[in-house]
């Protein structure tokens, strides 16, 4: 129960009781109510100022670890672009240029996108500087991807067509060296045994017993092996492509039939005498688009350099050749 408050009437020389009228403590109450929901107001913004809410904490901390994760991409895409940059250089400057391709120019590789805005969506956001450079380098990078994946593939082309021309080309001794007598004449003029006349020899003459295997010195297809050809006697002719072709003469029999493919290093024949011939012996030549050159350039693959620097000595003497 409340207390009563009283007060003193000087003019009745006594106390009186304080009487309160509803309407004032009405009042009093509407106010004070309106005075603590003003002040409470106040303190919500001006608190909000100063203080965060829970939430707004854990906003806050997701916001930092997105701006930390787009930071990594963004040094991760860093490190992708220069790993990507060392294999275009290595690309351009070794792969295509042994090839003998054109190398790929700068502006062809970082091309750049044009068109509308591509990047409008990532504007007015906190970070947006950093999201869209971000979605750049990525853009770059995925097209750079894209071109260097083209010409690797062109490469791997180049290369299995290159492997198929080291294959072909006549690049071995037709006669393993010890079946060998010795190496009678080499590619230049040399004295004709028949006519003693000085004359120009278009192939090797190897010199060897009878029946002495003889090898395909590159992959091919045999186009003859046949004894119709004038001088020649029994011999063959494998077509190797790339305009190469390589003839083994005077032989004393085939191993090999029309349109048979070869690879190097098969049989394919024996040493003989047979045609325009003074002794057992194979004379070997080697064509290039329709026109007979030195085989001495085509024995790298099966000779030391001391042998090849031999057979070099022996193949240079102006001697008597066999055919």
């Amino acid at each position: 129960m409340a207390k009563a408050k009283y007060y003193y009437d000087s003019e009745t020389l006594s106390y009186r009781k304080i009487e309160r009228k509803k309407r004032k403590t009405f009042k009093y109450a509407t106010v004070f109510l309106l005075a603590s929901a003003l002040f409470g107001f106040f303190f919500v913004i001006i608190a909000s100022q100063f203080f965060e809410s829970p939430k707004e904490r854990e906003l806050a901390r997701e916001n930092q670890n997105l701006k930390f994760q787009y930071e990594l991409l963004d040094k991760r895409l860093d490190d992708a672009m220069a790993v990507l940059e060392n294999v275009e250089e290595r690309d351009n400057a070794i792969y295509r240029l042994y090839f003998e391709a054109n190398p790929i120019p700068e502006e062809q590789r970082r091309a750049g996108f044009g068109g509308v805005n591509r990047y409008k969506k990532y504007e007015g956001f906190n970070n947006s500087e950093l999201i869209i450079e971000t979605n750049k380098k990525l853009d770059v990078l995925e097209k750079a991807v894209v071109v260097q994946s083209k010409s690797l593939d062109e490469i791997k082309i180049l290369a299995e067509d290159k492997e198929k021309f080291l294959e072909a080309i006549p690049a071995i001794q037709p006669v393993n060296n010890e079946n060998l007598t010795r190496m009678a004449s080499g590619y230049g003029y040399r004295t004709d045994p028949f006519t003693k006349v000085r004359k120009f020899h278009y192939g090797m003459d190897f010199t060897a017993p009878r029946g002495t295997p003889i090898y395909a010195t590159g992959d091919g297809i045999v186009k003859r092996a046949d004894n119709s050809s004038t001088g020649y006697g029994k011999h063959i002719r494998i077509d190797h492509g790339y305009g190469y072709i390589s003839l083994y003469a005077h032989l004393y029999k085939y191993n090999v039939r029309v349109n048979q493919r070869v690879k190097r290093g098969d049989l394919i024949g024996y040493v003989g005498s047979t045609g325009r011939s003074e002794a057992p012996h194979l004379h070997y030549e080697v064509w290039k688009d329709d026109e007979r050159i030195n085989p001495i350039n085509f024995y790298y693959g099966n000779l030391s350099p001391a042998e090849f620097d031999e057979l070099l000595k022996k193949a240079s003497l102006e001697n008597q050749s066999l055919d």
